[in-house]
This record gives structure tokens, C-alpha cells and sequence, in this order.
């Protein structure tokens, strides 16, 4: 039999030892890191927004999944291209570039500032189902795309999104853009849309009351609103129809992303018609396209801004509405091949010419 060296055996026991120490270090921190994240009597949980997120009474947010992310480039099945770029410190995008018609009498396209939903809380633009969504939108309507990826809530309140996406909106309107070669030989500087739901309401409002476009320079072609965040104290049928789970998360939404605000849920920035609410007159654009769907609990809120838009605001543009009938909310990332998804892209094609 086999006796080990007694310097053998010795070099074992060290080894063992240390082995037992990492491990015993590494258990220390797993259960500090879980502590850390875990609710307490002094810390408990005040916003579940499982499966995506929680926050806790002392402002401290736990992420509950790593989010997939896709990596830009070229999209074989549309033949647009992509790449992410860096606007601040604190802003990046990225650009979406359809193929370009070498016969065309011009090779200059529309420009879409794309701001994605999600409730400023979920999704960025390697998010796969906007990356898709997006190269969907950019290949039939022959646009090139500008998805802004602002800082999220709940780790960053409002106004925080509300001002990296105007930083973007001032990069193109400087054109400071110009920087960038996709931009500079491509973008048509007199065809700007924005696209998205609140934030898009939100930075026309700025647009209108700051003048910041004409300072620049540049033509704001239009917005276009896609199934938008509104909401408010008093519930619509829509929301009163909605699922309860749904209907209490998107009822705290606004008190857990903005806690500042003393309005609540009637801040005119998600209740563009509450009372005292800054006049639709305002609006920096002179064309828009709202679009909603039949299922989506705030689409009562959506009929009733096109209404006071285009009938008593005394705003002095032009609006049209579009409905995806037996739709949900943002359809159009969850089934992207659909033909409700192709029946919308179509709209907004014909919107932009």
C-alpha cells in the first residue's frame, strides 16, 4: 500500500485548509449581496414590478433578470445596417441605416429620434425586440433611425429621461451630428420626426415653449405617438376594463418614477389634460400621427388628446389617428411579423413622404 510523504501529507492539509477559506470567504459574500437585496421589516419592498424589477422603501432597486442584449450591425433579413454611437457622458444610441438607392435622384432620408417605452423602466435599444422592431421600421420606410438610449428609472426619477433625450434632440439640431458620417451623408435635416409615446408628447411641448428648434435652425417635421403613456386620478373605461394587476402597476407607475411631483398621476406630464395642464396649442410640430390600439388599457387617453388636439386646443396643425384594431399595447414588439406590425410600419411610411 501506498503511504504518502509526510511533507506530502503536510502540503495537503495547507491546501485543504485554504480551499476552505476561499470557500468559507465566497458564502460570506453570496449571503451579504443577498442580504443586501433582500426586503427587511426596516426595508421592505414598497414597488414589485416583478418580473423585471423591485424597489425598496429606502430607494435601493434590485433588478430581478439580466435583459438580452443585441449587438448592432448588418440585418440580413431587411439589409439595414446598424452601429451604436455615444451622444454625452450620459446618452448613446443607435443609428439604423436602410439600404440606400443608388438610383434615386437623392440619396438624403428622413430622420426618426426613436424613444422606446417600457415605462422609462425596461428595454434600451439592444433590447432584441426594439432592435428588431427597428430595423422592421427603418427598412419600409426607408429612413434612417436614431434610437436614444436615456438614463432609466427607477434608478434615475423624472425628468432625468426627459432631459437626455432633449440633449439628443439638441445633438441632431445642432447638428453637432454632423460628426457622424451616416448623418452628414444621409439624413435630411428638413425631415425630422420624433417617434416614441410619452417622451415624444413631452420634448414637443419643450419644442413649442423653448423655441429651441428655431434657434437651430431645423424643421420638426412632425411626431409621431406610439400606444403613449398617459394617465390620471380620475380612470377612463379603458383602464377600468383593464386587468387589476396591470391597472395598480401603471396606476403607481408615475408616484415610483417621479416621487417628486405634487400632482401625481394628474402631472401634466403623463395627464396632458388635467386641469391647469400647459395648452396642446403649444405643441412645437405641426403635423402628428397618434396611434393606439383597441386593447390597450390607456387607449381611451389617446382618444381623448387627439380629441382636445385637433377640436379645442386651438393648436394649428394638422393630426391624423391610426387604430390597430384587436391590438394590445405595443403590439408591434411582441409580434413583429404580424400583419397588424406590417399595417403600421406601412402607416408611418406613408406619414413620412
Amino acid at each position: 500500500m501506498f503511504l504518502p510523504h509526510p511533507q506530502l501529507i503536510s502540503l495537503m492539509q495547507m491546501w485543504s485548509a485554504r480551499a476552505a477559506g476561499i470557500l468559507l470567504y465566497i458564502m460570506v459574500l453570496s449571503l451579504l449581496s443577498g442580504i443586501s437585496g433582500m426586503a427587511s421589516d426596516n426595508n421592505p419592498v414598497i414597488y414589485d414590478y416583478s418580473p423585471y424589477f423591485l424597489v425598496y422603501k429606502d430607494g435601493s432597486v434590485k433588478r430581478l433578470k439580466a435583459e438580452e442584449q443585441t449587438p448592432p450591425g448588418l440585418d440580413p433579413l431587411t439589409n439595414v445596417d446598424s452601429k451604436d454611437i455615444r451622444i454625452s457622458a450620459d446618452v448613446s444610441a443607435r443609428i439604423y441605416l436602410p439600404p440606400i438607392n443608388i438610383n434615386s435622384t437623392s440619396t438624403k432620408l428622413s430622420l426618426i429620434l426613436y424613444f422606446r417605452g417600457g415605462g422609462f423602466c425596461i428595454f434600451s435599444s439592444a433590447s432584441p425586440i426594439v432592435h428588431r422592431h427597428l430595423n422592421g421600421l427603418a427598412a419600409v420606410s426607408s429612413s434612417i433611425i436614431l434610437s436614444v438610449d436615456y438614463r432609466r428609472a427607477p434608478e434615475h426619477h423624472i425628468p432625468v429621461q426627459y432631459d437626455d433625450c432633449w440633449a439628443a434632440l439638441e445633438w441632431v439640431a445642432s447638428h453637432r451630428s454632423d460628426v457622424e458620417p451616416w448623418l452628414l451623408d444621409h439624413a435630411d435635416y428638413d425631415r425630422v420626426y420624433l417617434a416614441g409615446g410619452n417622451i415624444v408628447h413631452n420634448l414637443a411641448m419643450r419644442v413649442g415653449s423653448q423655441g429651441m428648434i428655431s434657434s437651430y435652425s431645423l424643421k420638426l417635421a412632425g411626431t409621431i405617438l406610439l400606444d403613449p403613456y398617459f394617465w390620471g386620478k380620475n380612470l377612463t373605461a379603458s383602464e377600468k376594463a383593464a386587468d387589476p394587476v396591470l391597472r395598480k402597476k401603471l396606476d403607481q407607475l408615475w408616484g415610483m418614477i417621479c416621487p417628486e411631483s405634487t400632482a401625481g398621476n394628474d402631472d401634466p406630464r403623463v395627464n396632458p389634460l388635467a386641469v391647469g395642464a400647459p395648452s396642446l396649442a403649444d405643441l412645437g410640430c405641426t403635423r402628428m400621427l397618434l396611434c393606439t390600439s383597441e386593447k390597450d388599457a390607456m387607449r381611451d387617453r389617446a382618444l381623448m388628446y387627439y380629441e382636445a388636439l385637433t377640436k379645442s386646443s386651438g393648436w394649428r396643425g394638422t393630426a391624423e389617428l391610426y387604430e390597430a384594431a384587436g391590438e394590445d399595447h405595443e403590439y408591434y414588439l411582441n409580434h413583429p411579423d404580424s400583419n397588424s406590425t406590417a399595417m403600421l410600419r406601412a402607416r408611418i411610411a406613408a406619414f413620412l413622404t
